[in-house]
C-alpha cells in the first residue's frame, strides 16, 4: 500500500492518511482517519479537524474509513443507553455520507465500573461492499479498550526487488557460458554485424542474471520481540481472567484482571527491549552498523505530506505535491520527462565552449 500523512488535519487527537490500493484490479483511494475525543472534553463531540476530514472527502470523491474513540453513548452503534452526545453525534452522521460498521453491541470498552460500546468504526456509503467481518476481538489487549478487528476487500500490491548479494555468482557464469556458446555465428568486423553481436551479449547477461537472481518480496519492519513460552502462559492467564471477569462481574475477579494484565504489559515491553538490545550486540561490522545509523537518525515526523493550493484544493499525492512546490518556488523552471534535459538548457555560448576546452584536453 501507498500511504503517506495529510498534516493539514492531523492534530493531538486525530491522524489522517491516504491509502492507495487495489480492488478488482482497479486502484482505490481511501483516507484512513483515526479519531479521540477525550470523555472529560467540553467540546462538541466531533471535533472541528474531523468535521473538516469528513468534507474534503465528500468534496474530492474519496472514501473515508474512521476509527473514533468518541466515549460517547448510543444505541446505533451497540450502547446500552443514549447520552445527549450522542445524539448530537448522530445527527451529523444523518447529515454526511457515513455510515456505522459497528455489528452487535459486544463492548469494546472494558472495566470494573463499566462495560461499554465507545469506540466506533465509521466509513463512506461505498464502503459499504468493501468491508466485511467486523467483530470484537477476543484476544487480550494491553489497555482498557479492545482490539476491533475487520476485513477491507482489495490487495496491496506486492513489491518484488532483485538483491544482489543473493546472487549465484557460480551458476550465473555458467548459464552465461551456455548461452554465449549457443549464440549464432556473428562477424563483428563491420558495424553492420557489431550490433546484433552487442545487443546479444546484452541480452545474454540480463537473462543470465535474471535465472540466478530471482525476484523475491521485500521484507518490511523487523521483528519487535521474540515470543517466549512465558508471554503466552501470560496471554492465555488475562484471557481466562477476563472470561471470568464476564461471568460474575465482581470487583475481586476485575482488580486480579488489572493486576493481570499489567504484568502481561510489562513483560511486553520488557521482551521488546531485550529484542531490539539483542538485536544491537549482534551488530559487529561497520557496514552493518552505518545502515543502522543512518536508518536511525532520519526524522519520521519530518515528511512530505499534502500542501494546499491557492485555489483552496489539497494535493492528492507526494508526485503532486513535489510539482506544486517546484511551480511555486521556480515558477521559470522546466520538468523534464524521462531525466532528459530540453534541447534549450543544452545550448551554450562560444565562452561557454572556450572555458570547456581549457579544462577538458585530449591528451
Amino acid at each position: 500500500m501507498n500511504i503517506w500523512e495529510l498534516p493539514g488535519f492531523s492534530c493531538r487527537d486525530l491522524v489522517a492518511v491516504p491509502v492507495r490500493y487495489d480492488e478488482d484490479e482497479a486502484e482505490r483511494r481511501l483516507v484512513v482517519c483515526s479519531a479521540y475525543l477525550p470523555y472529560d472534553s467540553a467540546d462538541p463531540p466531533l471535533s472541528r479537524e474531523l468535521e473538516d476530514q469528513v468534507r474534503y472527502c465528500e468534496n474530492e470523491n474519496v472514501q473515508l474509513l474512521v476509527g473514533y474513540d468518541s466515549n460517547v453513548h448510543h444505541t446505533a452503534w451497540g450502547s446500552t443507553n443514549c447520552s445527549g452526545r450522542g445524539e448530537a453525534l448522530t445527527e451529523f452522521f444523518n447529515s454526511t455520507t457515513l455510515e456505522i460498521f459497528n455489528r452487535g453491541s459486544e463492548p469494546t470498552f472494558c472495566t470494573s465500573v463499566r462495560q461499554e460500546v465507545i469506540d466506533i468504526t465509521l466509513g463512506s456509503y461505498g464502503l459499504l461492499d468493501s468491508i466485511t467481518d467486523w467483530e470484537v476481538s477476543l484476544e487480550p489487549s494491553l489497555s482498557d479498550h479492545r482490539h476491533i478487528l475487520f476485513i477491507l476487500r482489495g490487495s496491496a500490491p506486492l513489491l518484488l526487488i532483485r538483491n544482489l548479494r543473493g546472487t549465484n555468482w557460480g551458476s550465473f557464469r555458467g548459464s552465461l557460458r551456455e548461452k554465449l556458446e549457443r549464440g549464432p555465428e556473428m562477424s563483428m568486423k563491420d558495424e553492420a554485424g557489431l550490433g546484433p553481436a552487442i545487443h546479444w551479449i546484452q541480452q545474454a547477461l540480463i537473462s543470465a542474471f535474471e535465472d540466478n537472481c530471482p525476484l523475491r518480496p521485500i521484507r518490511k519492519g523487523r521483528k519487535s520481540l521474540r515470543w517466549t513460552l512465558e508471554l503466552e502462559l501470560l496471554r492465555r492467564e488475562v484471557r481466562r481472567l477476563f472470561n471470568r471477569c464476564q461471568e460474575n462481574n465482581d470487583l475481586h475477579s476485575w482488580e486480579l484482571y488489572g493486576e493481570a494484565q499489567r504484568r502481561y504489559r510489562k513483560e511486553v515491553r520488557r521482551a521488546s527491549r531485550e529484542t531490539w538490545s539483542t538485536f544491537c550486540s549482534s551488530v559487529e561490522d561497520l557496514p552493518r552498523s552505518a545502515r543502522i545509523y543512518k536508518a536511525l537518525s532520519r526524522d519520521p515526523k519530518i515528511k512530505l505530506g499534502s500542501s494546499v493550493t491557492p485555489f483552496g484544493r489539497r494535493t492528492q499525492s507526494e508526485g503532486e505535491t513535489w510539482n506544486f512546490l517546484l511551480a511555486t518556488h521556480f515558477p521559470s523552471s522546466v520538468c523534464a520527462e524521462g531525466g532528459v534535459i530540453p534541447a534549450p538548457a543544452c545550448r551554450n555560448n562560444c565562452l561557454e565552449w572556450w572555458v570547456a576546452a581549457r579544462i577538458v584536453t585530449y591528451r
